[in-house]
């Protein structure tokens, strides 16, 4: 074989990579869907495979609402709201095992992640303007309390042992759902991806040869950036008090309720975690806002490949360990 007919067939398959570079880039698309604004962002060189892509992601956006929305009257979660307390309900597994994970990272928490503050939680509008009085708070408080849900493996049923118990999975199926995201999205053949649901986000890859510039909203300038994070296949979940509030007579009164009080936290103003699973990454930032910085810390410090940044109600960031503050 002469050099020249050994050569031609490589510098082709050069030529032919270099175009496929060339024509490859970034497809975006948002849906509002889980109560929150969804973005998927793609690299890829088939606009037509990008938008399939894309849109199986919207499917399972869609499909994990109709099973765990608390106000989807027809949600596997609904029937347990409605029912659990009088007789064991029998759920699909998924449901059962979000559930049971979500009861772990209580366990973790030592109850600070509490899927039952749904108990007085609901009756909370942010829209409106509406919060429960301290009566009602007094009333059921005892209902907050995760010990309440019982699980049974053998049938996949959940029970309450206490009448008034609620749940939601606003802390958890988000992050649920976009790690589900980018598995679809990989399993598509796409290999740099972005998939967010409000304050969860997880990346697949880097962005073509650099990470992803990730900023952390400021909670008290909007639009602002309170800190950049350079992330390459990571997910980062952050919880704020400036998403769904309302302020009465100087009183902010946001939907990060805590366990213990049935009130909104007051000592921390954002919570960010940063890992390799979004599922916990956004229970995570749910239970370091409600620790706030003293306790909450100490437990990611506990958690190998999860770090943190927490801003409390003074302004001030703190940081675990693992990441450096920025320069001053």
């Amino acid at each position: 074989m002469s050099i020249r007919s050994f050569y031609s067939p490589v510098i082709a398959l050069l030529f032919l990579l270099a175009a496929s570079s060339v024509l490859a880039d970034w497809h975006t698309d948002t849906r509002d869907i889980m109560g929150t604004r969804i973005t998927v962002e793609v690299w890829s060189d088939d606009a037509e495979l990008a938008s399939q892509c894309m849109g199986k992601v919207f499917t399972e956006m869609h499909r994990i609402d109709a099973l765990m929305s608390p106000w989807k009257e027809d949600s596997e979660l609904a029937l347990i709201n409605r029912e659990a307390a009088s007789h064991p309900v029998k759920i699909g597994t998924e449901l059962y095992r979000l559930i049971q994970q979500s009861q772990k990272i209580s366990e973790l928490s030592g109850g600070a992640f509490d899927i039952t503050f749904a108990s007085i939680g609901y009756l909370y509008d942010y829209r409106k303007g509406i919060r429960p009085s301290d009566s009602e708070i007094a009333d059921k408080i005892d209902a907050i309390n995760y010990r309440h849900i019982r699980l049974n493996p053998q049938d996949n049923t959940v029970a309450f042992d206490k009448q008034g118990v609620r749940i939601d999975l606003g802390g958890i199926a988000k992050g649920y759902a976009v790690e589900n995201g980018i598995r679809i999205l990989h399993e598509c053949g796409i290999s740099n991806a972005l998939v967010s649901a409000g304050g969860d986000t997880r990346l697949l890859g880097d962005k073509v040869g650099r990470p992803w510039m990730t900023g952390i909203q400021h909670p008290r300038k909007r639009p602002g950036v309170a800190v950049v994070l350079p992330l390459s296949d990571a997910a980062i979940s952050t919880s704020g008090d400036y998403e769904r509030f309302f302020i009465d007579n100087g009183e902010r009164h946001h939907h990060i309720i805590s366990p213990k009080t049935g009130k909104s936290v007051s000592e921390t103003i954002s919570a960010t975690v940063i890992g390799p699973n979004a599922l916990m990454t956004d229970a995570l930032s749910t239970t370091l806002f409600i620790l706030g910085a003293e306790k909450g810390l100490p437990l990611i410090e506990t958690l190998q490949e999860f770090d943190a940044i927490i801003i409390d109600a003074s302004g001030k960031m703190h940081y675990s360990k693992g990441l450096l503050p920025p320069e001053q």
